[in-house]
């Protein structure tokens, strides 16, 4: 990952509602959540959602899946670990760090 995708992909989360969005999603799973499912659960409005679902799908963070009528949105994990391997490429001096194993073994 080069540092200007992580800046947009940190400035894409960096929105109370899209962290929500994001973490909703992050505990969902791979199967994600439908759109309306995710307004309801942390009550906000679908046009507000729906913009903050086109910023995190931009940014990378997001995939969305037609579902019949629906849309299903989902965390996209392997742009959350390349994140978090940008973040912690240097950890502890590039020596062998607990940080980076537990980040590897939390993203299993």
């Amino acid at each position: 990952m080069q540092s200007r995708d992580a800046v947009r992909t940190l400035a894409a989360l960096a929105h109370d509602a899209r962290l929500a969005v994001f973490k909703l999603l992050v505990e969902a799973g791979p199967g994600g959540l439908a759109a309306g499912a995710i307004a309801q659960s942390l009550a906000i409005a679908p046009s507000a959602l729906s913009f903050h679902l086109k910023e995190l799908t931009q940014a990378g963070l997001l995939t969305a899946h037609p579902d019949g009528r629906r849309i299903r949105y989902a965390a996209h994990f392997g742009a959350m670990s390349a994140l978090i391997a940008h973040l912690t490429a240097n950890c502890c001096g590039g020596a062998h760090c607990v940080l980076t194993d537990t980040i590897a073994a939390d993203c299993a």
